[in-house]
């Protein structure tokens, strides 16, 4: 049957472009494109490669961790969503940006099972699916992005068919700086380093310690402030003081990296708010979850007359089904990946994609 006169569309989504390795399935019912097509989660699954406290994920551990969990989770995925191989209609895996070795094994995976069952291919954009789930999810139609995880800060507007960056990282991630800082302190990675530095903040606030604030134009810089944490953390673990002389602890020091790091990024969304006459936020990627940035966010929306939209950790996080629902989407405007194409790369930036889906 025609793609676009089909009234059921169901797509399987394979993401696997840092530590976290998601098949999720969904479903989209009525005309393709309109506005009255809706989308339903059928399933969602996720299994995440923790490392040891103090140390990173490496590329080749990581790959491996999604080498052998994948066939799990995709027989998982398919049971949880009660639908058959042959009800689906697409096959979609995250094409970049990411690790390269993750998204490498997650890329043949997906490339295997559209061979095996007789699927077409769909590449999708990391980016472009979280930005797309966020805004199924909460119904924001016309929103700014913060787009904050490990790997991506970005400030997103969509205008003529591209989701257009206003301001970016300079350097490393939001999600990289917590993550880093994390192993300064050997805090554990299990959940998230970023999830038990929030909990560890909630503790602190008895004094705000000094870090660089570097907002240039529309755009940041985390290396700074995170070698200046790091000193800190050092001092701290000599016995060195704080400005008022008194000692300073872990919670102060992740309640200072926060309130500094998510200042600057209120900063920059609240310029391309008004640049672009928004009134609604939009927060989508791992950081996104966090409460006092979501906290930050809406004060400053607030005062606007705006508001913030956010997900739970279920979407927020790196997913199969975000990958699986901006494949869809693609996949209903007539975009196809042919298998000899069906690369992935470390560097693919969220303006290069057309948004033919969206008028």
């Amino acid at each position: 049957m025609d793609i676009s006169t089909k009234k059921r569309r169901i797509a399987l989504g394979c993401e696997g472009s840092a530590n976290k390795l998601g098949i999720g399935v969904i479903l989209h019912t009525g005309d393709p494109g309109s506005a009255s097509s809706t989308s339903t989660v059928l399933s969602n699954v996720r299994h995440t490669f923790v490392s040891p406290p103090g140390t990173g994920f490496l590329p080749k551990d990581t790959a491996q961790h999604h080498r052998a969990f994948f066939v799990r989770l995709a027989r998982r995925a398919l049971a949880e969503a009660g639908v058959r191989v042959a009800d689906i209609d697409c096959i979609c895996y995250t094409r970049g940006p990411g690790m390269g070795a993750p998204l490498t094994s997650v890329a043949v995976a997906a490339r295997t099972l559209a061979l095996l069952w007789g699927k077409e291919l769909v590449a999708v954009n990391h980016c472009v699916g979280h930005i797309e789930m966020g805004r199924a999810i909460t119904g924001a139609d016309h929103p700014v992005v913060l787009y904050v995880s490990g790997g991506n800060t970005q400030v997103i507007a969509y205008a003529e068919q591209r989701y257009r960056i206003f301001g970016e990282t300079l350097d490393i991630a939001v999600g990289n700086c917590l993550d880093r800082f994390a192993r300064a302190l050997q805090i554990s990675n299990d959940p998230a380093p970023g999830y038990n530095i929030e909990q560890l903040a909630k503790q602190g606030g008895r004094v705000l310690l000094d870090l660089p604030y570097a907002v240039k134009g529309m755009d940041c810089s985390f290396s700074g402030i995170l070698t200046r944490a790091e000193e800190l953390a050092a001092h701290m673990k000599a016995g060195g003081k704080g400005p008022d002389g008194e000692p300073f602890t872990a919670a102060d020091l992740c309640f200072s990296l926060q309130e500094t790091v998510f200042a600057m990024l209120v900063e920059i969304t609240e310029r391309a708010m008004a640049h672009v006459g928004s009134t609604q936020v939009l927060i989508v990627g791992g950081v996104g979850c966090n409460e006092r940035l979501q906290e930050m966010m809406g004060a400053m929306a607030a005062d606007r007359g705006g508001s913030v939209y956010a997900t739970d950790e279920r979407f927020c996080i790196d997913n199969g089904i975000m990958i699986a629902h901006a494949g869809l989407l693609a996949y209903e405007t007539g975009f196809r990946t042919p298998i000899e194409e069906s690369t992935c790369t470390q560097r693919f930036r969220t303006d290069e994609v057309l948004v033919k889906w969206r008028r």
